[in-house]
């Protein structure tokens, strides 16, 4: 075996195609193409609902299906190549999103009005293909109803920075796993405000310590935007000195003097282990 185990798509029995002369498989498969349709799905590292959640693939974004056994689909997201198991109902046809939730979360309403029934729940980070505005204006046509238009922003078009996404998700709730506004991982939080942006973070906090960004001057002083890395943990700067971070400490995503987050991880010398400036 060579390479990273979550990210290359090998098991016992099975590799994808582009391994084929790479790495011995008994079998290889060409993946097969499919795109989140449920707000969010859960990813698995086991075929079944008690395993262990390790990612999640939200609405509107590309999965590679490389084996389905059952209700089970095993393959990886296209966006970051992690690899797991997820239900397979919750993929389908291909479709073009237009838009992304950019707010916290938004509602799937029936109708164009404050009063009308609740549809479905999308939260931060699911892309939506969008149709014209409502006549008031206020929302646009969406999945056979309506989305707030405020909530949204043009794919390739959000405007706030990553840390001002990260501060919208202040109180969203730690899961290990997540990686979406409902809820949320720390490095599933750095993952998910750069890509609104359009910058494609690897997965988890060993990844991004190790690939994304640069590494900051030693004697550097942290501004907004800035991450820094903890062994295990990472976190957004909201300023030079407060850091942002979806944590077990509050179990949610919360900001809090960054000698205090480091304190929890040993002496101050010892705590931080990287700290990187990302260049949009």
């Amino acid at each position: 075996m060579t390479g990273d185990r979550r990210t290359t798509p090998i098991r016992g029995d099975l590799a994808d195609i582009s391994l084929a002369g790479k790495l011995f498989a008994p079998h290889y498969a060409v993946p097969m193409l499919r795109t989140g349709i449920a707000p969010v799905t859960v990813i698995h590292a086991e075929p079944h609902a008690t395993a262990m959640p390790v990612s999640a693939l939200m609405h509107g974004e590309e999965f590679a299906v490389l084996d389905v056994a059952g209700e089970w689909a095993w393959g990886y997201c296209l966006h970051d190549n992690y690899l797991g198991y997820l239900r397979f109902a919750g993929l389908g046809e291909d479709f073009d999103a237009t838009h992304i939730v950019s707010a916290a979360a938004t509602l799937l309403v029936a109708a164009p009005i404050a009063k009308a029934p609740v549809l479905a729940r999308y939260p931060m980070g699911a892309q939506l293909a969008c149709g014209a505005p409502s006549e008031c204006g206020t929302y646009l046509a969406c999945e056979n109803g309506f989305v707030p238009q405020v909530h949204l922003s043009e794919i390739g078009g959000v405007t706030p920075s990553p840390v001002d996404l990260a501060e919208r998700l202040i109180g969203a709730p730690y899961s290990w796993g997540g990686r979406s506004g409902d809820a949320i991982d720390c490095s599933g939080l750095i993952q998910l405000v750069f890509g609104l942006k359009g910058v494609l973070a690897p997965r988890d906090a060993d990844m991004q310590q190790a690939e994304f960004g640069d590494d900051l001057p030693e004697g550097a002083s942290l501004m907004r935007g800035d991450l820094v890395f903890f062994p295990g943990h990472v976190g957004i700067m909201a300023d030079s000195e407060n850091i942002i971070h979806a944590n077990g400490k509050a179990m949610a995503v919360s900001v809090e003097p960054l000698s205090q987050a480091a304190a929890r991880f040993g002496a101050a010398e010892e705590a931080i282990v990287a700290r990187k400036r990302i260049i949009l």
